[in-house]
């Protein structure tokens, strides 16, 4: 098969039957499908964990600021910020995931976990977590085979593309992925990971894909930022055993419906939303002019 499974409901299913945990499944599509070693997956996921970290360090420590001029450092300016809203850990958060999407926005090496567009989300997530609660790395890699598993389902029943299924397809599903990675390194069981699963993409049906410019910087950029808020909130609100009343397979149904329902102009076309916005247009006109100003002079050769 082209997927680890159709459903959810079958991933659990193949669980119970087989006495395997849902990490060991991953692991098992991964050589049956692919044919690679388990230590040569785990090897791999070592070294995207590795570009992840460096990606939030990068953001936090390099000079962030995009050929458009959108991305200014922010990151740097919302992790040094004196007064957190919360508490320094939720500004940590936000302020790394901010950090990994704009090493991206500035032509940074990052991982696309599951797109380079939702690439904030997991990094400042892991990072996290492992910080507050000293996550071993060994704890922290099964969770990205787990969260690798939440997304190979989501695409097959909805998509992970903003082109497809707008932005609650990339972050969404990135936001899913993180909050699933979040109770299984906490202790969480197979329900309450499909449970964080349903409610983070229940708090995010519906959200466009409008990016100004066309450019992968806002509102791609905060948007990471608040997907990873949204992932602690959705696994905590799992961890104590709320259930998301909708079963997980029909919440990502909905998902994909309501992808496959939306105007064009709201997926990733930069025609609608905030792309289409008087401010929005002055950016993509000045983004243009710029870019033909930077064309080589043919007439000059």
């Amino acid at each position: 098969m082209a997927y680890l499974f159709d459903s959810f409901a079958e991933w659990k299913a193949y669980s119970a039957k087989n006495n395997m945990g849902l990490v060991d499944i991953v692991l098992e599509y991964e050589h049956h499908q692919k044919g690679r070693k388990d230590a040569d997956t785990m090897e791999g996921l070592s070294r995207a964990w590795e570009v992840m970290k460096d990606a939030v360090q990068t953001g936090l420590r390099d000079n962030m600021t995009s050929r458009s001029g959108m991305i200014d450092n922010g990151a740097k300016k919302v992790f040094n910020y004196p007064t957190p809203v919360l508490s320094k850990e939720f500004q940590n958060l936000i302020s790394r995931a901010l950090a990994a999407k704009e090493v991206n926005s500035c032509m940074g090496r990052i991982v696309a976990a599951p797109t380079a567009g939702a690439s904030g989300i997991m990094p400042g997530v892991l990072y996290t977590l492992q910080e507050i609660h000293n996550i071993p790395d060994q704890k922290i890699l099964e969770a990205m085979l787990l969260a690798a598993g939440i997304a190979l389902i989501m695409e097959q029943k909805a998509s992970i593309a903003g082109a497809v299924g707008g932005c609650q397809a990339e972050t969404g599903t990135a936001a899913a992925m993180a909050s699933g990675a979040i109770v299984y390194c906490l202790g969480g069981n197979t329900d309450q990971v499909f449970n964080a699963v349903a409610i983070t993409v229940q708090c995010m049906l519906g959200l466009v894909c409008d990016p100004v410019a066309g450019l992968v910087e806002v509102p791609c950029v905060v948007r990471n930022a608040s997907a990873a808020a949204i992932a602690n909130s959705s696994a905590q609100i799992a961890l104590a055993n709320v259930s998301s009343v909708i079963p997980v397979d029909e919440v990502i149904e909905a998902m994909g419906e309501i992808g496959a329902s939306m105007e064009t102009r709201y997926k990733e076309t930069a025609l609608g939303g905030l792309a289409a916005t008087k401010t929005g247009q002055a950016i993509a006109k000045k983004v243009l002019i710029r870019d033909i100003e930077m064309l080589p002079d043919e007439s000059a050769q």
